[in-house]
């Protein structure tokens, strides 16, 4: 036995020296409350209360109140004002492409990254998952499914078109277990090796399809339609992270994988919620505090509660961390690392304030719809005009009690560092708006949806109008296909590029043009095109391909 004992050592040390893979699984509008741990008592989720109850569960993580904002700062560490990303749709979703993301950091450290699923920071060119670090990628456009950045003649949660490493592809069967198939497969893949699968789930977002084996048994129980769906979703998830689960486990890898299960805000619809108020899109706990919990074997702790303050910011941060990745020079990060905590139950963990905003428009507007909170006290306001609440959330969790009158020193102090904070976030970039890059060696050809376009008239309705920013990177000829609704009566749509026209004859049936060899001048810009009509119409995509 003694001659096998440095050969016995050198494998002991090379697996303690191993990096830890991960597999952070992010929900789209599943509520803290939509998880039977959380005590809920109709819904379904063995395999997720499974996994809390072997992980460390945080009982204050917080995130923005709605999804993209959560996701930048999510796969930065930067508060989400800081990346470009201030809402969800009309251009406000797409995040910087010099921003510095996790899966950058870790590729750059040997690990092999992946996403699977919903990446809603950009669909274009510099802005995609390919482009921000992933090296394998599987992904659907925009927000979701069923929505403006569906492809040409829409989409469902049932066999979706989806798009890998770029490339459109037709799938069969629901959209979860599609990307969970993808997830399993790049897993097993590179077990061998460190790997960041990134798991966003789409579900439960609306709309509510899903499977009816999945459905029926909430119906059965009486449950009303949203309430069911909802949960039938969760409960489909909950089987597809038993999937993930089993998998390292069978590959043998489950003690070297990090695994994090969270939402990204809290329910869009009204239902229980663990007695917390508002929903998504509001800065009250309902809306931005999610479940939290991290999975990590390999650091021989036992798994407990974390009561400390903890937000989306903190995630890239104690991951690197973890995996022993510092990160690149130069960069802010606004987070900060929770493994002491995870290492040491009563590990140092100075007090600090986190600041959350979000309303509709281009440009954030300071005092609108945020909170400023430490770990006892929040300041809520939600117009610049009104006051600002303050709760005492140890006392008063369901923030039902406005304590600003007999605590007017808490309410100064967190007003004062909120307005710093907001003037910091405004300095970064003047809140400038991303540009999707027009460069055929990168992208062509380049699909433009309403998703990303912009403008005081931008939508999804049947009269709305809009334009996409653009930089186009060298003068060049693009053939230029337009979609849209038939007109009704024989009409014109117009192109534009910079205000320079190009009008083109369409008849009362036509749904497509194409527009050929149309000249494109270099520089930053935008794009547009409209439908004549009593009451014009925008397009509802542009398709750009190279013509020289």
């Amino acid at each position: 036995m003694l001659r096998f004992a440095p050969l016995l050592l050198l494998l002991v040390a090379a697996a303690q020296d191993r990096k830890p893979n991960i597999v952070l699984i992010i929900t789209d509008d599943q509520g803290y409350g939509d998880l039977g741990i959380h005590g809920n008592k109709d819904i379904r989720t063995p395999n997720i209360d499974a996994l809390a109850k072997n992980a460390f569960q945080f009982e204050s993580f917080h995130v923005s109140p709605v999804c993209s904002p959560t996701r930048s700062s999510l796969l930065t560490g930067r508060y989400t004002y800081r990346t470009g990303v201030v809402d969800t749709f009309q251009g406000r979703s797409m995040m910087h492409a010099d921003e510095v993301t996790l899966p950058e950091m870790l590729a750059g450290a040997g690990y092999k990254t992946g996403i699977f699923g919903k990446w809603h920071l950009g669909d274009n060119y510099p802005l995609r998952a390919q482009d921000q670090g992933f090296q394998e990628t599987l992904t659907i456009r925009g927000g979701g499914l069923g929505q403006s950045s569906d492809p040409p003649g829409g989409d469902h949660y049932t066999d979706p078109t989806v798009y890998r490493n770029g490339k459109a592809v037709k799938t069969k069967g629901y959209c979860t277990d599609v990307f969970t198939d993808a997830a399993i497969e790049f897993i097993a893949a590179n077990k061998d090796k460190p790997f960041f699968a990134y798991v966003p789930f789409n579900a439960p977002h609306t709309p509510l399809e899903v499977p009816d084996s999945y459905l029926k048994p909430y119906k059965d129980a009486g449950l009303p339609d949203v309430t069911a769906r909802v949960y039938a979703m969760v409960t489909n998830i909950d089987d597809n992270v038993g999937r993930l689960l089993k998998k390292l486990e069978e590959l043998k890898i489950d003690d070297d994988t990090i695994v994090i299960f969270m939402t990204d805000n809290g329910p869009q619809q009204e239902r229980y919620n663990a007695g917390m108020r508002g929903l998504k899109g509001t800065v009250f706990e309902g809306g931005i505090r999610v479940p939290f919990f991290l999975r990590w074997w390999g650091l021989r702790q036992p798994p407990r509660m974390v009561k400390e303050l903890a937000a989306h910011i903190d995630v890239l941060p104690s991951l690197l961390d973890a995996c022993g990745v510092a990160p690149p020079k130069g960069v802010k990060i606004d987070g900060r690392s929770f493994v002491p905590l995870l290492k040491e139950a009563t590990a140092p963990w100075p007090e600090r304030e986190i600041f959350l905003q979000w309303h509709r428009g281009d440009v954030p507007e300071k005092g609108r719809a945020c909170t400023a909170r430490d770990s006892r006290w929040k300041a809520v306001w939600t117009t610049p005009k009104d006051k600002a609440m303050l709760f005492d959330l140890q006392a008063d969790p369901g923030e039902k009690n406005d304590v600003a009158l007999e605590h007017g020193d808490v309410v100064d102090r967190l007003t004062r560092n909120y307005e710093l904070w907001f003037e910091d976030m405004r300095k970064t970039r003047e809140f400038a708006p991303p540009r999707i890059v027009l460069d055929p060696v990168h992208e062509d050809p380049v699909m433009l949806t309403r998703q990303d376009w912009r403008g005081p008239k931008a939508g999804a309705g049947k009269e709305a109008t809009g334009f996409w920013l653009v930089d186009i990177r060298k003068e060049m000829k693009y053939d230029v296909t337009l979609y849209f609704r038939s007109p009704g009566a024989a009409t014109k749509v117009t192109y534009s590029v910079n205000g320079r026209p190009s009008p083109m004859p369409i008849d009362a049936d036509a749904r497509t043009v194409t527009l050929k060899a149309v000249p494109h001048g270099a520089g930053p810009g935008q794009v547009s095109a409209t439908v004549a009509a009593d009451k014009p119409f925008g397009v509802d995509y542009i398709e750009l391909k190279r013509a020289d």
